[in-house]
């Protein structure tokens, strides 16, 4: 099973308390009852905490070959901004709606047609909302071979991004969290059991 350095057992610990993750019953956009419920737009209550999420994002893009960052909207711009500031990476990020007015921007920030960007998002789930940021990115001559995420929910998005050719990569996956708080007790066996069922089943 996969395993956790102290860094990321302390990280998955930290979302853990905030409430980043929650164990229970919720009812999902689809209308669905899920075990589970992830909610990574927490991480801004503590600047502590969304510092210490940043900087669990460095060691993965220190191997890769980018000219910026581009934070996805919403959840993700913070985190986006806070990784710029520990890492040094100038930053950009595409709107959700076109401005109407003044430059009438789709990405915002400073950019050139030709440099590669690495996609910063807070979860992956089945890759849908990547695909419409990338497309307005390529759309303005950017490239990008890879996207970024602090937890992979393990629901295709790696499968279905590779497919198109990008790269997913996570700084922490469902099934290393739920490891690891099955082996520390943190969370009760019985709601780790149905969270596995539940994300196992693809819904």
């Amino acid at each position: 099973m996969p395993q956790l350095d102290s860094c990321l057992s302390l990280l998955a610990d930290e979302l853990l308390s905030a409430g980043c993750i929650k164990f229970g019953e919720f009812t999902l956009k689809s209308g669905l009852k899920s075990p589970i419920y992830i909610d990574l737009r927490r991480v801004i209550a503590s600047p502590e905490l969304l510092a210490q999420v940043a900087a669990a994002y460095l060691p993965l893009l220190e191997k890769l070959a980018f000219d910026r960052l581009a934070g996805l909207p919403y959840a993700a711009i913070p985190i986006a901004t806070a990784i710029s500031l520990a890492g040094n990476y100038p930053m950009i990020y595409p709107r959700k709606e076109v401005k109407t007015y003044g430059t009438k921007a789709q990405i915002e920030g400073e950019y050139h047609a030709g440099e590669t960007i690495a996609v910063i998002d807070d979860l992956a789930t089945t890759g849908g909302s990547k695909f419409e940021a990338i497309e307005k990115l390529t759309r303005v001559g950017l490239a990008v071979k890879d996207v970024v995420v602090l937890v992979d929910r393990q629901s295709g998005a790696k499968e279905a991004l590779a497919e198109a050719g990008y790269t997913l990569h996570a700084v922490l996956t469902m099934s290393e969290m739920l490891e690891h708080w099955e082996k520390t007790g943190k969370v009760g066996k019985d709601k780790i059991a149905a969270a596995r069922a539940f994300l196992m089943s693809g819904t």
